[in-house]
C-alpha cells in the first residue's frame, strides 16, 4: 500500500506539467509594447499642441491613442497615430488658448497587449511657441552716424509687446558673423546702437512669451545702412627706391583704408603733403584721386602726410618718416620662418628688441620684374602673422618682408620666400649632355623659370638606360644643375633624362641621346704619339745613316740614270742571236749571264755610227731581226734542252 502512494503522486505532477507548458510556452512569445515615455509638447500658438514621446521605434506595429484634458480638466479629445506614422501626435480642434492647462496620457497597444504611460500636467505659457516679429523698417537715425532704428509687428495681438522677450541679431552685408542682443520692448522698437558709419547691415529677429521654454523661429532678414561720415583714417606704407644720379630718390606711398573702416565708407580724393625734416616752410600739396603716388625726394630725411575727404569732411592724418638716403635703420629681427596650418599660411619671428611691438608685413609676387602688386598689413603685439591660403595665389612664388616699427622708425627688413601652394613644375629641365668620353658624360641642365616652377624645387633626378639596358637613377640637390655619369660602356647609345621633384610632386624633361667613345682623348693622342714618335725616329736614323754614308744617301735619293751611249745594245747583231743557242742551262747564274754578255761587247766603231746615225741603225736592225725571226718561226733553232730561242729586241 505505502508503495503506492509514490507512483500515484508522479502521475499528478506530470499531468500538472502537460498543463503548464502551452501556457508558459505561450507567455514567452508575448511582446508586450514598450511603455510611452519623455512624453513632450509643444503649443504653437492658434495652430497645433503636438506631443511627442519615446521609445520612437517599436518591433511590432503599434497603435497609440492620446488621451488629453483640458479647460481646467472638464474637457477631454483623443488622438490617435501608429508606429508607422512616428511617435508624435497633434490636436488641431477645438484650439485651446491661455490661460489653462491640460494633462497627457499615451496609450501604446498591439496584438499582445496594452500598456500606458504616466499622466503628465502642462501649463499653456510654458510650452507655448510664437510665431516671429514681423520687421517693417530698418532705417538710419537722422544725427546719429552709427545707430539704426528697427521697427516690427506681432502676428496676434493676444500678448502684449511687454510680455514677451526679444532677440536681435545683425551682421555686415561682407561678414557672416552674426551678433546678438537680447532685450525688452513695450513699442516694438528698437534702436541698433555702435555700428560703423555709412555701412550695410542684415538684421533677423525673434521672441518668447515670458515664463517658456521655447523661442519663435528668426523673423525674414531685413536690410538698413547706416548714415554717412568723414572718411575714416588711413593705413599708410612707403617703397624706397634707389637713389637717382642726380641725388633724388623716388619713393612710392601705397595707402588704404584703415582696418576697421566703413565698406561703403565714399571718398572723393586724397591730400598728400610733404616737406623736408625740420623746415615746413617748403611744405608741397599735391591731389590724387588714387591710392598710391609716387614722390621724387632729395637725399635729406623727408616728412610726408595723406589725407582723404568726402562732402562731410577730412579724416584723420596719416603721416610717415621718409628717411635720409644715408641712414642705416636698426635691426632687431634675428630669424623668421614660414609654415601651413591648415588653410592658413603662418608667418613667425624672432626679435632681439623687446620695445618694438608694432610690425609691417609686406607681400608681393616674385615674377622676376619690379614688384607692382605690393600688399602689405601691420601687426601690434604679436610676433606672428597669418592670411587664409585662398587670398593668395596658388603656385606663385612671394617674397614677404618684415619691418620692426619703433615710433617713427623703419627698421631694417627680414625677408622670406614661400608658397601658399605647391604644385608640380609645368615642364621638365631641358637636358644636354656634354663632355662625351669612353665611360663617362655630364648632363647638365636649365634652371626651370620662376613662373613655371609652381613650388620649391628639393631635388633633381637624372635617369639613364643604355640600348636594351637596365635604368639607372642618381638623385641630387636641388642647387645643382649637372652630374657626372661614369662607369658607362664604351661606344655604347644612351637615353637620359631629369626630374624635377617639388613637395607636390615631379615631372621629366624631354629625353636626350648620346653615345659614349670608343676611344678616349688620351688613347688618340697615345697612339698619335707612338706613331709620330717611331717616324721621328725613323727619319732621324735614316738621316744619320746618311751622313755617315753620303755616296749611298745620294743614290737612294737621286738614282742613276742610263746613259744611251754607253749602252750595249749596239752590240746585238742579228748572227749573234745564235750564240745563244750554245748556253748550256737556262737559269744560269747572274754572273754567266754577266760573263756572255761581256763577250758581245760592242766595238767602237758600231758604237760610234749608232751615236753618229741612230735611226739608221735602228732601220737595219729591225729588218736583220725580222728576217731572223721568219727563219726562227719556221725552222726554229732549239737549244741543248730542247727550248726555242728568240732573239730579243732592246731598244734604249
Amino acid at each position: 500500500k505505502h508503495s503506492l502512494l509514490p507512483s500515484a503522486n508522479s502521475g499528478k505532477m506530470w499531468m500538472w506539467a502537460l498543463w503548464i507548458l502551452p501556457l508558459l510556452y505561450k507567455f514567452s512569445l508575448t511582446a508586450l509594447p514598450a511603455k510611452p515615455e519623455n512624453t513632450s509638447c509643444i503649443l504653437y500658438y492658434k495652430k497645433n499642441l503636438t506631443c511627442t514621446w519615446s521609445p520612437e521605434k517599436e518591433t511590432s506595429y503599434t497603435k497609440y491613442v492620446v488621451k488629453r484634458t483640458y479647460s481646467y480638466g472638464n474637457k477631454r479629445d483623443i488622438c490617435k497615430a501608429n508606429s508607422s506614422t512616428g511617435t508624435w501626435c497633434s490636436f488641431f480642434s477645438p484650439t485651446i488658448t491661455p490661460p489653462d492647462y491640460f494633462t497627457i496620457e499615451v496609450e501604446a497597444q498591439n496584438k499582445d497587449g496594452t500598456v500606458t504611460s504616466d499622466i503628465t500636467h502642462w501649463t499653456l505659457n510654458t510650452i507655448m511657441k510664437m510665431e516671429p516679429p514681423k520687421i517693417l523698417s530698418v532705417k538710419p537715425i537722422l544725427g546719429f552716424k552709427k545707430m539704426m532704428q528697427i521697427k516690427w509687428e506681432l502676428y496676434d495681438s493676444l500678448f502684449s509687446s511687454s510680455n514677451l522677450n526679444y532677440t536681435l541679431r545683425f551682421r555686415t552685408v561682407n561678414s557672416t558673423h552674426w551678433v546678438k542682443v537680447n532685450f525688452q520692448s513695450d513699442d516694438l522698437v528698437y534702436n541698433l546702437k555702435g555700428l560703423q558709419a555709412f555701412t550695410e547691415y542684415i538684421v533677423a529677429m525673434q521672441c518668447v512669451v515670458n515664463g517658456s521654454y521655447f523661442w519663435s523661429d528668426w523673423s525674414q532678414e531685413k536690410m538698413g545702412i547706416t548714415e554717412e561720415e568723414v572718411p575714416s583714417g588711413l593705413d599708410l606704407w612707403r617703397v624706397l627706391r634707389p637713389a637717382e644720379v642726380d641725388g633724388r630718390r623716388p619713393v612710392q606711398l601705397l595707402w588704404k583704408k584703415a582696418r576697421g573702416a566703413p565698406v561703403l565708407e565714399k571718398t572723393f580724393g586724397y591730400i598728400i603733403s610733404y616737406f623736408p625734416e625740420n623746415n615746413t616752410n617748403l611744405t608741397q600739396t599735391i591731389s590724387t584721386t588714387t591710392q598710391q603716388c609716387e614722390l621724387h625726394l632729395g637725399g635729406k630725411t623727408y616728412w610726408v602726410s595723406v589725407t582723404s575727404y568726402n562732402s562731410l569732411g577730412k579724416s584723420p592724418v596719416a603721416t610717415m618718416r621718409i628717411p635720409a638716403v644715408g641712414e642705416k635703420p636698426f635691426q632687431c629681427i634675428e630669424a623668421m620662418r614660414v609654415f601651413l596650418v591648415q588653410d592658413l599660411l603662418v608667418v613667425e619671428w624672432q626679435s632681439s628688441a623687446p620695445e618694438v611691438d608694432t610690425w609691417m608685413v609686406e607681400w608681393f609676387p616674385d615674377l622676376d620684374l619690379e614688384p607692382s602688386d605690393i600688399s602689405w598689413e601691420s601687426v601690434s603685439q604679436a610676433s606672428n602673422w597669418t592670411i587664409p591660403q585662398d587670398k593668395l595665389k596658388p603656385f606663385c612664388l612671394y617674397n614677404i618682408s618684415v619691418y620692426p616699427l619703433l615710433q617713427d622708425e623703419v627698421g631694417e627688413p627680414y625677408s622670406i620666400q614661400a608658397y601658399a601652394k605647391e604644385g608640380t613644375p609645368m615642364e621638365g629641365p631641358v637636358a644636354k649632355a656634354e663632355n662625351i668620353g669612353v665611360k663617362t658624360v655630364t648632363i647638365t641642365w636649365k634652371e626651370i623659370p620662376k613662373s613655371e616652377r609652381k613650388g620649391f624645387i628639393s631635388n633633381y633626378t637624372v635617369f639613364y638606360q643604355a640600348e636594351g639596358g637596365k635604368e639607372f637613377s642618381k638623385t641630387v640637390g636641388s642647387s645643382i644643375q649637372q652630374y657626372d655619369l661614369e662607369s658607362l660602356t664604351r661606344r655604347t647609345s644612351y637615353t637620359a633624362h631629369v626630374l624635377a621633384r617639388t613637395r607636390a610632386g615631379g615631372i621629366n624633361g624631354t629625353k636626350i641621346n648620346f653615345k659614349t667613345l670608343s676611344l678616349s682623348v688620351f688613347e688618340i693622342v697615345l697612339i698619335t704619339s707612338l706613331v709620330g714618335g717611331g717616324l721621328l725616329i725613323f727619319t732621324v736614323l735614316t738621316v744619320a745613316s746618311g751622313l755617315r754614308k753620303p755616296i749611298k744617301l745620294s743614290h737612294l735619293c737621286w738614282p742613276d740614270i742610263p746613259n744611251p751611249a754607253e749602252s750595249s745594245i749596239a752590240t746585238w747583231h742579228g748572227h749573234d742571236c745564235k750564240n745563244k743557242s750554245n748556253l748550256k742551262e737556262f737559269d744560269d747564274s747572274v754572273n754567266t749571264e754577266d760573263s756572255i754578255l761581256k763577250s758581245y761587247s760592242a766595238p767602237s766603231d758600231l758604237t760610234d755610227k749608232l751615236v753618229v746615225n741612230f735611226e739608221n741603225f735602228l732601220e737595219e736592225v729591225s729588218t736583220e731581226e725580222a728576217e731572223k725571226s721568219q727563219e726562227n718561226i719556221l725552222g726554229g733553232e732549239k737549244n741543248e734542252n730542247g727550248i726555242l730561242w728568240s732573239c730579243p729586241t732592246l731598244i734604249y
